[in-house]
């Protein structure tokens, strides 16, 4: 739409764009976005307006990219001709086509009032091309949708459907997550991300560029540490990989801490009795450790029958633990398949060491594989890209929701589109380095996501509880969630200061038509243009009270920084020693206890060719990128609510830092994942 004030103006012979030569009594501050080709050559105009109602005659900034390229802040001096100026309410911009470089991504403009001081800021946060077109921005830039002026409310239903013809879902696999369509320049990475994440790679291929990776086989354990100490660096298990309490330990503190459960009964299909485990539970029988609360179980049945990449075979495994005297969790029992029969034994610390260690060793390949379908990539990346597009569909730049989850959003879509394209696709890393495949992937991603549920899984208290882990003196040891759940309550704190601040009437709640949309298309079904979210709180209607919208939003932002850091930031401590959480073996599951000797363990694990790509590939997932959560690499929200709920936020955040180090100098193994200054913002890895 054109500006309303345009007409008036004319009438009174304001306009042109001609630099001021007399005083000046605004400082216009003009900051670009850090995105490739942000900067513009375009002729940049600008009308500013107080509360009074005044206007000032149009102001033009600059017209060429060289004045203001990307990640520039520039700054002009002009008079607005309005007398006696005490600050500016309103601000209008818009473009004329000067030369090539059209579109510009402007981040804000800073207008102060050199009289009074008073300085407005007006947050743009997006692309502008040039048109006929005015954008017109308030103060802060932080409004409801029904407390948007009628002047500008047809404005924010364009750019909402202009955003909708962008941000389109599509499922590429029958059942699958929704996916972004086509990737919008919005989301692309900036350059210096894109640079230096490509650069890593080539730096860590250099590191092992001086060893001959052929197909051949290790010829002994020793032979594959030694490869570590001289390219890419030893990760800390190698040396205690093959302990039992070490196998305990990665049930609680690896990179799948959530698979875990209170035992209260042998599942009928786990043929283990009290001869079984005689023995292994110190002064108890079986049944009295599991009235007492000390067994524990991890079941990976989701993996059985899963179709992997031909010719391979993968394990759906159980695994039993007793937490001893000591209150370290010790394993006494693995099936690797799930039905009882004499092709199917249990294994136990009973049996000789390498048969034992070999049955460890299928364990974690099968769990790596729900690791990287669901832990990692079906619930934080894939989960997190629908609500994404949702976000942007349904919710304005200018919508304070919108402000509060944007920065951990920043690169999920980049990251997702070219993960997918590089890592999980036909040919690429999962397809040749983890039992399962790209078949198999996604295969186990659609078992996931259908009993994945916003209200058990989402909220991390709620999922501790059901698996029966949440009480401290049920597990007394278990740094995930003792360090997740302060995490996530900061988050919840943070959040509710903002929500309850713009929802501080049942009114304003009920009023929100874009708020209502949101929910709408997260709760709707994948295969009707929806993101599928299951049990999220509300009705058909919306939201019933503003604890929902905390809750869901508290999800969403904790899913994509503590969630993701979770199962993101240890991968090569875990995978790239391969013996110790190997993505793939070899061979078939066994089916009979075989006295496994060194050579035959060689042979069960991949080549060295496969080995560097695990090593790299994981060193690479490994890397951090995007800044400490609650540093944003760009701010969204202005308003002094919002300002002051972030600081409270970042020094919330500091002395959980120092919490969580404190508890790592008297930790069994150090586990520093979900400190906040690993932590990122948002999944860009």
């Amino acid at each position: 739409m054109r500006s309303p004030f345009v007409r008036r103006r004319a009438a009174n012979g304001e306009g042109g764009d001609s630099h001021e030569k007399s005083g000046h009594d605004v400082v216009i501050t003009v900051v670009t976005g850090d995105k490739r080709g942000a900067g513009t050559d375009c002729k940049v105009f600008i009308i500013l307006h107080d509360d009074q109602g005044r206007s000032s005659k149009s102001l033009r900034l600059h017209n060429r990219m060289t004045t203001n390229c990307r990640g520039q802040t520039s700054t002009f001096k002009r008079s607005t001709e309005i007398p006696d100026l005490q600050s500016v309410s309103m601000l209008e911009f818009w473009l004329e086509k000067f030369g090539m470089g059209a579109a510009w991504f402007a981040e804000k403009f800073i207008v102060e009032v050199v009289s009074t001081g008073v300085k407005s800021v007006f947050p743009v946060l997006r692309w502008v091309r040039p048109s006929a077109t005015h954008s017109i921005l308030t103060v802060n830039d932080c409004l409801l949708p029904q407390h948007v002026p009628d002047s500008l409310r047809a404005q924010r239903m364009t750019d909402l459907g202009m955003k909708k013809a962008v941000y389109k879902y599509i499922c590429h696999v029958e059942g699958g997550p929704a996916q972004i369509e086509n990737l919008p320049s919005d989301e692309k990475f900036s350059e210096e991300y894109y640079w230096n994440f490509a650069t890593e790679k080539v730096k860590l291929l250099a590191q092992t560029n001086f060893i001959q990776w052929t197909t051949s086989k290790w010829n002994t354990l020793e032979d594959l540490k030694r490869v570590f100490k001289q390219s890419l660096g030893e990760p800390e298990c190698i040396d205690v990989w093959k302990e039992d309490w070490w196998f305990g330990l990665q049930r609680i503190q690896g990179v799948n801490p959530q698979v875990i459960s209170l035992c209260k009964k042998i599942p009928d299909n786990f043929d283990v009795t009290e001869d079984t485990v005689k023995g292994l539970l110190g002064d108890m029988s079986l049944a009295e450790a599991l009235e007492k609360n000390k067994i524990f179980i991890c079941n990976l049945e989701i993996t059985d029958g899963l179709s992997c990449k031909e010719p391979r075979e993968l394990a759906s495994p159980m695994a039993l633990f007793h937490l001893n005297k000591d209150d370290k969790l010790m394993p006494v029992a693995i099936q690797l398949k799930q039905r009882k029969g004499s092709d199917n034994p249990v294994y136990t610390p009973k049996d000789p060491p390498n048969t034992w260690l070999v049955a460890k060793m299928f364990y974690n390949n099968a769990e790596a594989q729900h690791h990287q379908a669901l832990t990692h990539l079906g619930y934080t990346h894939l989960l997190m890209e629908g609500v994404v597009i949702c976000t942007h569909r349904n919710l304005s730049p200018s919508h304070p929701l919108f402000k509060l989850m944007a920065p951990h959003f920043l690169f999920l879509l980049a990251i997702n589109t070219r993960g997918l394209e590089k890592l999980v696709s036909p040919g690429g890393w999962v397809d040749n380095c983890m039992t399962q495949g790209v078949k198999g992937i996604f295969e186990l991603m659609r078992r996931g996501f259908d009993r994945w549920r916003f209200d058990r899984e989402g909220q991390v208290e709620k999922e501790l509880e059901a698996r029966g882990v949440l009480d401290k003196n049920i597990l007394p040891y278990y740094p995930y969630r003792d360090d997740a759940i302060p995490l996530y309550n900061a988050i919840k704190k943070y959040v509710t200061t903002v929500v309850s601040h713009h929802y501080d009437t049942p009114e304003k709640l009920s009023g929100d038509w874009e708020l209502r949309w949101w929910r709408e298309e997260l709760v709707k079904p994948r295969n009707m243009n929806g993101v599928g979210l299951q049990n999220v709180p509300g009705t058909k209607e919306g939201f019933s009270s503003v604890e929902e919208v905390i809750d869901v939003v508290t999800v969403i932002i904790s899913t994509c920084s503590l969630g993701h850091a979770a199962a993101n930031f240890q991968q090569y401590e875990q995978y790239g020693f391969v013996p110790n959480y190997p993505g793939i073996l070899m061979c078939d599951v066994p089916t009979e206890k075989k006295n496994y000797t060194e050579k035959d363990i060689m042979n069960i694990l991949p080549d060295m060719k496969m080995t560097l790509s695990i090593m790299v590939i994981t060193k690479l997932l490994s890397s951090r990128g995007t800044n400490s959560l609650g540093n944003f690499e760009m701010q969204y929200l202005y308003d002094p609510v919002g300002v002051q709920a972030a600081e409270e936020f970042q020094k919330d955040l500091k002395r959980l830092s120092l919490d969580m180090k404190r508890r790592n100098i008297d930790r069994q193994w150090k586990f520093e994942w979900l400190d906040p200054e690993i932590v990122p913002n948002s999944i860009s890895v």
